[in-house]
């Protein structure tokens, strides 16, 4: 279907941070196929992974205990607020999870009147009919009427709005703690403790959309852990599986033990292939001074952007995020599209968000000399207009 406004480009391969196309050439991925190739492409220990469980077993259903699956549970479970994890196959999917279980809970607790979940203007939590009302943005909804009911958005940052829409009827507050797709706004951490405060006073779940942010990608296992406070459900998809397609949702005991046989099912999730992929990932991400390095360069990172910034105030405004999910916002008169098909056309693989932001989310395995080659081809970009 024409869903896509796909890039005159055809890749072919890909090794470590770079992707080559149908001719040959080479391209520097700061795009990492939207934050999903945490680890870079075609990565040795995720390859032989792969390999190896490949001649071993692909798939069995859920009917039946999968090792593999149970081992990637318990070590989230170690490195997380969470006691109890459900897996399937995406982002939207892990998200809609979320809220089913924020329902289920209030609903087996005698509050089964609270259905309906808080979301922040800006939000991007999936393409499903449920997410795109929770996300609300117009250029996604658009022809996909009626709206789907249950979600209810307040202004970015606003406690007081916030705590204005919350009603007899509210179950939960959904929160990305680093808005992707809304433009890499982060959330500032005393912000974030403040809804966490509003949730307890009200007796609503936290739920936060970590699909994006999770996996490493701000220096920590998880964005919410910069923050402070702890979640009562979370969602994880893209970097979990470093471009195997597998999603998460966490969930502490309590809530979990709501869900009970029949609640909910995937024929594929956390099949002994994509679980054997996360557990590879997790190997690579938990060793030590692995996210201490991701923190490392993006200090240096953001360094140099920064200077590109103060050197081309006419090309960009802003830089923001955080680890290495970070957006340089574009100044007024230039749009983000073309500055990204420029890089491209350059060499460097970059990915547009909303608010005029260009994303810049690379492999958490570059080194210095990849920021330099990014760096430079920004330069010389933002010359060549």
């Amino acid at each position: 279907m024409p869903t896509y406004a796909r890039y005159d480009l055809t890749l072919e391969r890909g090794q470590g941070v770079y992707v080559f196309d149908n001719t040959g050439k080479q391209y520097l991925d700061f795009g990492s196929g939207i934050a999903v190739n945490s680890l870079g492409h075609c990565h040795p220990h995720l390859v032989k992974t792969l390999k190896t469980q490949a001649e071993i077993f692909w798939h069995c259903s859920n009917l039946y205990n999968i090792p593999s699956q149970n081992l990637l549970a318990q070590r989230l479970v170690e490195n997380s607020f969470a006691d109890s994890v459900f897996f399937n196959n995406s982002g939207a999917e892990a998200v809609e999870l979320s809220v089913k279980v924020a329902r289920k809970y209030q609903s087996e607790t005698g509050n089964a009147e609270r259905y309906r979940v808080i979301t922040i203007e800006g939000a991007f939590h999936g393409r499903s009919l449920a997410m795109l009302a929770a996300g609300r943005q117009v250029k996604h909804i658009q022809g996909f009427g009626p709206i789907v009911d249950g979600f209810d958005q307040v202004k970015f940052g606003d406690l007081t709005d916030m705590r204005q829409a919350i009603k007899p009827e509210t179950a939960a507050i959904m929160v990305e703690p680093i808005q992707g797709e809304g433009g890499i706004r982060a959330l500032d951490a005393a912000y974030i403790r403040g809804i966490r405060e509003l949730a307890d006073e009200f007796g609503l779940l936290l739920i936060v959309d970590e699909v994006q942010s999770g996996m490493g990608r701000t220096g920590k296992l998880f964005a919410y852990q910069n923050t402070g406070i702890k979640p009562d459900i979370m969602a994880l998809a893209k970097g979990l599986g470093g471009g195997f397609p597998i999603g998460a949702c966490l969930a502490k005991e309590k809530i979990a033990i709501q869900m009970g046989a029949g609640s909910h099912g995937s024929t594929f999730g956390g099949n002994p292939m994509a679980t054997a992929v996360g557990n590879a990932v997790l190997d690579i991400i938990l060793e030590k001074g692995f996210l201490k390095n991701v923190g490392e360069l993006s200090t240096i990172f953001c360094r140099k952007l920064q200077n590109l910034i103060d050197q081309q105030p006419k090309f960009f405004t802003e830089l923001r995020g955080a680890g290495l999910m970070l957006g340089l916002q574009c100044s007024e008169n230039i749009e983000n599209g073309t500055i990204v098909e420029r890089l491209l056309h350059n060499g460097l693989l970059t990915v547009p968000a909303a608010d005029n932001v260009i994303r810049l989310i690379p492999p958490l395995i570059i080194k210095k000399e990849h920021i330099e080659e990014a760096s430079s081809i920004l330069e010389t970009t933002c010359n060549s207009f």
